[in-house]
């Protein structure tokens, strides 16, 4: 991470922690501060976390022997073999101590940051809105799946003095969670694109998801900005009983930023009144498009660049199209999938032309007591839309859901259990027929993006 300390008396003061020196505090450091021994290069600063399955201590002597100049530790380490002292300054909690450098140093430099939260859709959202802002400064952004209490202040203390922005996602699988990141972030704007039933099994209720989500809210700086999807009833109803500043609203039925899709091409009202072209396909993905614009909107940027189109490059399994030879489509959706995000991948699938349409659907995890019903509302939307053929797979209990609403004489339906070996066999290049568009969607741990691979590799790309 690239920060510009020059002594270790700014860590000791970033962390506002009692600590124990065993370092010269006047001790030069270069410009990093790293958690991973394995990246370490001389002049860092090494932070010793602990976790369930690690403890980061192990590592601090061989840290300190590879060339950093201080371990951040929570117990005095004894010196090595050879009698000499480790530099480590001793704190209580060194993730706090970690996550303390990280708001000082985004505080320091006071980069106008966006956090971004929502049951679904937020790595989205944060590339939609990273890929506006690119066009008026150098960006930020969350990386890969840095959005958790190492996640975040490990984005944080990437910003430079270059970065004009610094859009942060942060996710939660629990209360509290997402107050914690706020309060590391400080996000002079605060974005929430949904409350759905995302982790449901893990907090009980869309009421308490909707809580969760609305800590970034409560944490928010008063001068900051909210923006919320004003088509969210239960979002907007909740934001209502924690914060009361300065808010922005966008969607399609409500909002003070309205849009309307037709075809490729999103329509937004005044103040923007602008027909721009949809960098992602999809009514959700035009959802988080509003979400972006409303974000550059708050900020005062010139928007008619818009009309020429931006580019999004998503991380695989999240809104991609695989075109391979014999005019067949892949709509590769297989990085994770609750309720919400399965719906609105099969509208995708049924609103795209092609000569079949064919969906290939398996479990989504941790939803608890509601596993069944969601699965069977998944099934019914299948059913709904009337597709060529499905192939499921899932656990037993969640694929009979799934299957109790599709009539086999109307649309065929394979079943596997979540054998990824037997699905992939399944959907072949015999199976499939030129034009054909082909959804895949579950949660990861289905591993569904191994048929995308098989497919790829049989096939290949067009």
């Amino acid at each position: 991470m690239q920060i510009a300390l020059s002594t270790l008396i700014d860590v000791v003061q970033a962390t506002s922690h009692t600590l124990t020196d065993r370092a010269d505090l006047e001790t030069p450091i270069a410009t990093r501060i790293t958690t991973d021994s394995r990246e370490l290069q001389a002049g860092d600063v090494f932070v010793a976390l602990r976790g369930e399955t690690f403890d980061g201590h192990r590592f601090a002597a061989g840290a300190i022997a590879a060339g950093a100049v201080v371990a951040i530790v929570d117990h005095p380490l004894e010196p090595t073999a050879n009698d000499e002292p480790l530099p480590q300054l001793v704190v209580e909690n060194t993730l706090a101590a970690y996550q303390a450098i990280a708001r000082w140093w985004r505080e320091t430099l006071g980069t106008t940051t966006i956090g971004i939260t929502g049951s679904v859709g937020k790595t989205t959202t944060k590339e939609l809105i990273a890929a506006v802002l690119s066009r008026d400064g150098l960006v930020l952004k969350t990386q890969k799946n840095y959005n958790n209490e190492i996640g975040v202040p490990k984005t944080l203390l990437d910003l430079t003095p270059d970065h004009k922005y610094a859009v942060v996602e942060m996710a939660m699988r629990g209360e509290g969670q997402i107050a914690e990141l706020a309060r590391i972030a400080r996000p002079d704007i605060g974005v929430i694109v949904n409350v759905g039933t995302a982790h449901i099994g893990l907090l009980g209720s869309r009421e308490a998801i909707a809580r969760a989500k609305c800590e970034l809210l409560a944490e928010l700086p008063e001068t900051s900005t909210a923006i919320l999807n004003a088509d969210n009833a239960l979002l907007m109803s909740t934001a209502a009983t924690v914060w009361s500043g300065a808010t922005v609203t966008y969607g399609f039925e409500a909002g003070d930023l309205r849009g309307q899709v037709t075809g490729d091409q999103l329509t937004v009202s005044d103040p923007i009144a602008q027909t721009l072209p949809l960098p992602l396909p999809g009514q959700h993905n035009a959802s988080n498009y509003l979400a972006a614009i409303a974000v550059a909107s708050v900020l005062g940027l010139d928007l008619t660049e818009l009309a020429q189109g931006i580019r999004v490059d998503l991380p695989d399994g999240r809104a991609k199209r695989v075109a391979l030879t014999n005019d067949i489509v892949l709509l590769d959706e297989t990085y994770n999938a609750g309720l919400e995000s399965m719906l609105a991948a099969i509208d995708l699938l049924a609103a795209t032309p092609g000569t079949r349409r064919i969906a290939v659907l398996g479990t989504m995890k941790e939803l608890g007591d509601q596993t069944l019903e969601f699965h069977r509302q998944v099934g019914q939307a299948v059913a709904d839309r009337g597709f060529d053929a499905v192939l499921i797979v899932a656990e037993p209990d969640a694929a009979a859901a799934m299957t109790a609403a599709i009539n086999p004489a109307v649309i065929p339906c394979v079943v596997e259990t979540e054998e990824t070996d037997a699905a992939r066999s399944r959907v072949t290049d015999a199976m499939l027929q030129p034009g054909d568009r082909v959804l895949l969607k579950a949660s990861h741990s289905v591993a569904l993006d191994q048929i995308v691979a098989a497919l790829v590799d049989r096939l290949g790309l067009a």
